[in-house]
């Protein structure tokens, strides 16, 4: 007789979790890295606010989602890095190709935005995601062949250029993140995560419209430039 593996109970209870549309359209939001309100979460969604409440119970019971309270508000977010790395791989296995086909025109500049360039949970991704970890690789600060790495170049780089690294994280600090549209690994981890936030405070990036898409500034072109010789024009 064969001992069923443990695990198997919680495998399972995590697909089904996953496996509620609404659920997951709930934690695709949530790749944004932000905090959102029950009532934002319902509207994009679709779905009325009590049957989002229940869902989310059953998100943050299962681990996957974290909340807290300010006032009368319910905040929640994905509980960690770990949980934005699952859903972002799901999201490139059911999408090929790397394409959705839009169902109207909004759909379609929306859909553009997002593959130019977006945040994916705490890092850069998209077509500027890839473009900046193919800079870090080129100029010898990152390097891919056993995995992502940051050579001691590249942490000489980061402390240059005044982006703090965590060192005492127990997330890696540099990990190769499948890009959904481009179907290239982009930086993540520690160090990607750095440089996400050091964009969107220096004004390299700027979050544009409801979804997940950032856009270069002229600032953060220049500074691209600068720093990593990337041309404007792969920027945009």
């Amino acid at each position: 007789m064969t001992t069923r593996d443990p695990r198997a109970s919680r495998l399972a209870r995590l697909a089904g979790l996953v496996a509620d549309e609404t659920r997951a359209a709930c934690l695709l939001a949530l790749l944004d890295g932000r905090a959102w309100t029950a009532g934002e979460l319902a509207r994009h969604a679709g779905v009325a606010a009590s049957t989002l409440s229940e869902h989310l119970g059953k998100l943050v019971a299962g681990g996957l989602v974290a909340e807290e309270r300010q006032g009368r508000h319910r905040y929640v977010r994905l509980a960690d890095a770990r949980v934005a790395q699952l859903v972002e791989d799901l999201a490139a296995q059911v999408a090929p190709d790397g394409v959705v086909r839009p169902r109207n025109l909004r759909e379609s500049s929306a859909g553009s935005a997002m593959a130019r360039g977006r945040t994916c949970y705490d890092h850069l991704a998209g077509r500027l995601g890839i473009t900046v970890t193919d800079a870090l690789t080129a100029r010898e600060l990152l390097v891919q062949d056993k995995g992502f790495a940051l050579t001691d170049a590249g942490i000489g780089w980061f402390d240059a250029v005044g982006i703090r690294l965590d060192r005492t994280s127990r997330r890696p600090l540099a990990r190769a993140c499948l890009d959904w549209t481009e179907r290239r690994p982009h930086l993540a981890g520690v160090a990607g995560a750095a440089l996400c936030r050091h964009a969107l405070d220096a004004g390299w990036c700027v979050r544009i419209g409801s979804e997940r898409a950032v856009k270069v500034t002229e600032t953060g072109e220049r500074a691209l430039s600068e720093l990593l010789g990337i041309e404007a024009g792969a920027l945009r």
